[in-house]
């Protein structure tokens, strides 16, 4: 099993910056998926973005051009760049790492964008 530790969430003014963290143990595949997906409260979770194994990433409408995921081999790690950010990015934000055999998924870190 892959376990996930996700961090860099806080408060942050509309038109601020955060960069995510999710750093990931356990085993190892070859073929994958790390995404962040995020929650807010009364709303169903939504894939923000997702990065493979070959290095293609893919990014919700809502959050292109202001975000950008990227990973650090080396360091086992995934990261997520938000710029921009408005209220509406204000939701708890989680690392998943999928593959062939298994998912697993961090606690997850609370964003809010408020002034």
């Amino acid at each position: 099993q892959v376990q996930l530790v996700e961090s860099g969430g806080g408060l942050v003014q509309p038109g601020g910056s955060l960069r995510l963290s999710c750093v990931a143990s356990g085993s190892i595949f070859r073929i994958y998926t790390m995404d962040w997906s995020r929650q807010a409260p009364g709303k169903q979770r939504e894939l923000v973005a997702d990065i493979t194994s070959g290095g293609s990433t893919t990014y919700a409408d809502s959050v292109k051009g202001r975000f950008t995921i990227s990973g650090d081999n080396a360091k086992n790690s995934v990261y997520l760049q938000m710029n921009s950010l408005k209220p509406e990015d204000t939701a708890v934000y989680y690392c998943t790492f999928r593959a062939i055999e298994t998912v697993s998924w961090g606690q997850g870190t609370q964003v809010t964008v408020s002034s």
